[in-house]
């Protein structure tokens, strides 16, 4: 018989009185025990935490704040009140206290007295903490302690922030005031700087000045200086000019005393003068016949000065007789006196030869003789007159000399003071001119302080915000609170009961496929006895679990998606309902190799192993937070890839763990399988142990 055939004989026997019936029933039901039941209490819990009963205390007396009323715990508490996320119950410290020890609030949340006082602090010299007390008890429920911490901490974050934006928008207004104070004070450092740079052009123009006062003054010292050699030479020469016309006076007068005599008589030297004029006359008229007779005359010249040294010589020497020595005494001077003569016309003859016989320039001077000698003559009358205003002349310009060198001596002494003055004014102007540079310098790097100064505040002018009321209500709500998180989830899970399904879903499977082998047999004993094939016995065990699974999963998944109070909404309707029905498939076969291997006792095991499963498949907290054991045996059991491969099919993502999680399935399935067909060919020999078996469920 096949193993269909066999599968179908085993469902029959369900149908064959009242209570095989209801059994068959409640096992299609069963996974809604586990499955619907568990997601509809976890379903969504935080929306009713405002069902859940916490204690207020608000102690708080509120503070005065530059004279504005500040009421910091009313505020929180209106705003609880209207969050809803509690049930909130304004009590006193001493009921809080009371009910949240005897289970009446699971927590309390106290506002101290000074609560507002110490959050208006913030503004103050001496800030402190504002501190809101919770208190919990985990003996009332753990859950709700760790839930109040995520809620209370919201909690502090929005007192925090309604705190920091008070003190923020003090500091904006603060801000405010100090950028107008700032833009006045780069006002006044831009007048500062234009002050200051007028200053500064001025000591330019001043130390300019100044520097061509000194190139000026230099040149005037160098002019000076050069008018002082100047001067000095000048003075040296009209002092020597002085004492030449002093000596020309003096010579001049001395002569003039010489002359004078000669010209007191004109009459005289008029008469002289026509002489020397007639004299020259007659010699210039008797030059050519004396030009001819000089030869002769000093041939005869020569002849008598011959004739008289012979005659002088017979007679007066030697030893011929001698006469009277008077007579000696003529011849002497007559020797020499025509020796004289000789020479003379000697003379005169060598004249007339040098003169080449023209006689044309002596008669020249001849008559300019005579024509000096008239005129002196015609001007002899009035010479002495002439002589005495040449003299008066000769005797001013004497004196006026004289004046002009001690003027000179005078000028070169002033010009010697005047150099040295200039010179010592050329240093002073030097020195001026070194403090006006230095002010200049002064004054330039002011004006550049000045102006960095004037530039920095009005960058400061610019970088300090000057905000409006609006502007800084939108600023201190960001400052407050200026982190937020941007929580983006890919594919997110709308509640609890959405989140949990891919560990509860399969949890209730498994429970259907073990308590399906409580009443259905995992190998058929009509086909072992039989001798039928061990895989058509391994089949015809499995088949028909595998197809309650199949109803199962379909029950299961139409209550957990149309069931009011759930609605689980599933990314991929169609693939997680295929993959589910292999996951219970996969089951059906582990849970029938296992009592069928092992049989009363593997009831124990599917219990084991279902636990295993649980603790390790990472279906509430990551399994990286597990113990290393839960770690190490992840892998290798197919909850892990079932748990996985349900959160991408019904939340959404990527299906590559699904095909890696169906391989597995498939891999685990076909090996229980095969496992099972072991079990039954070894089933099909019969023991003392399976005729009195030592354990029986």
């Amino acid at each position: 018989m096949r193993s269909p055939k066999l599968a179908a004989l085993e469902l029959k026997r369900f149908g064959r009185g009242k209570l095989p019936r209801a059994a068959l029933v409640a096992l299609l039901l069963l996974p809604l025990l586990y499955g619907a039941l568990y997601l509809w209490s976890f379903w969504d819990p935080y929306s009713r935490l405002d069902k859940v009963p916490v204690a207020l205390v608000n102690a708080d007396k509120g503070a005065t704040v530059e004279g504005n009323r500040l009421d910091a715990g009313a505020e929180i508490t209106k705003k609880l009140h209207s969050s809803k996320t509690f049930d909130w119950h304004e009590v006193n410290a001493e009921e809080a206290a009371k009910g949240l020890e005897n289970g009446t609030y699971y927590l309390s949340l106290t506002m101290p007295a000074d609560f507002s006082e110490r959050i208006a602090s913030s503004s103050g010299a001496d800030p402190t903490t504002g501190a809101l007390q919770v208190r919990t008890n985990d003996a009332n429920n753990y859950i709700v302690g760790s839930i109040s911490r995520t809620v209370f901490s919201e909690v502090r974050s929005a007192a925090s922030t309604n705190a920091s934006r008070k003190f923020l928008d003090k500091i904006f207004v603060s801000f405010s005031d100090l950028h107008d104070k700032t833009a006045e004070a780069a006002d006044g450092a831009d007048k500062l700087k234009n002050g200051a740079s007028d200053a500064q052009e001025g000591a330019k123009k001043i130390a300019e000045a100044l520097d061509t006062a000194e190139e000026k003054n230099g040149e005037l010292t160098g002019g000076l200086n050069k008018l002082d050699s100047a001067a000095g030479k000048l003075e040296t020469g009209t002092q020597s000019i002085a004492d030449g016309t002093q000596k020309l006076a003096d010579g001049f007068n001395g002569v003039a005393s010489q002359v004078r005599p000669y010209l007191e008589n004109p009459k005289q030297l008029a008469d002289t003068a026509l002489l020397v004029a007639d004299t020259a006359k007659v010699v210039n008229n008797h030059l050519e016949t004396f030009s001819k007779k000089a030869p002769a005359a000093a041939k005869v010249s020569k002849q008598a000065a011959a004739l008289a040294a012979d005659t002088y010589a017979s007679t007066c020497t030697g030893s011929a007789p001698k006469p009277l020595p008077a007579a000696c005494t003529k011849l002497a001077k007559l020797k020499d006196t025509t020796a004289e003569a000789a020479q003379l016309t000697g003379d005169v003859d060598t004249l007339v030869k040098d003169s080449g016989g023209d006689l044309s320039a002596l008669r020249k001077e001849l008559t300019d003789l005579e024509k000096q000698a008239r005129k002196l003559a015609a001007g002899a009358p009035g010479l002495s007159d002439k002589l005495d205003a040449k003299i008066a002349d000769i005797n001013a310009l004497n004196t006026g000399a004289h004046k002009v060198a001690t003027g000179m001596a005078q000028l070169h002494s002033g010009l010697g003071k005047a150099s040295d003055g200039s010179e010592a004014l050329g240093n002073g102007v030097a020195k001026i001119g070194d403090g006006a540079h230095s002010l200049d310098g002064g004054l330039y790097k002011l004006v550049d302080g000045n102006g960095a100064l004037a530039d920095g505040l009005h960058q400061g002018v610019d970088k300090i915000p000057d905000y409006d009321q609006q502007q800084r209500d939108a600023r201190t709500q960001v400052m407050a609170d200026p982190v937020k998180l941007a929580n983006q989830s890919l594919h997110k899970a709308p509640n609890y009961g959405t989140g949990f399904a891919p560990y509860f879903i399969p949890l209730s499977l498994w429970v259907g496929a073990m308590v399906a082998y409580m009443l259905i047999a995992p190998m058929n004993k009509r086909a072992l006895a039989a001798g039928a094939s061990p895989w058509r016995i391994a089949l015809a065990g499995w088949l028909p679990v595998a197809g309650l699974g199949t109803l199962q999963v379909a029950a299961l998944m139409s209550v957990l998606h149309w069931a009011p109070g759930l609605g689980l909404q599933m990314a991929r309707p169609a693939l997680t309902i295929g993959f589910l029905v292999l996951v219970t498939g996969c089951f059906a076969a582990i849970v029938q190799w296992l009592n069928a291997k092992f049989g009363a006792a593997g009831r124990i095991l599917v219990l084991a192993f279902l636990m295993l499963q649980l603790t390790s498949a990472g279906g509430t907290y990551p399994v990286q937070t597990s113990p290393d054991f839960f770690n190490d045996i992840h892998p290798y059991l197919p909850m892990s890839y079932i748990v996985e491969s349900l959160r991408r099919l019904i939340t959404g993502g990527d299906l590559t763990p699904v095909w890696q999680g169906s391989a597995v399935l498939v891999a685990f399935t076909v090996g229980a399988l095969a496992l099972t067909s072991l079990a039954a060919r070894g089933k099909q020999v019969w023991t003392m142990d399976r005729l009195h078996p030592e354990l029986s469920l």
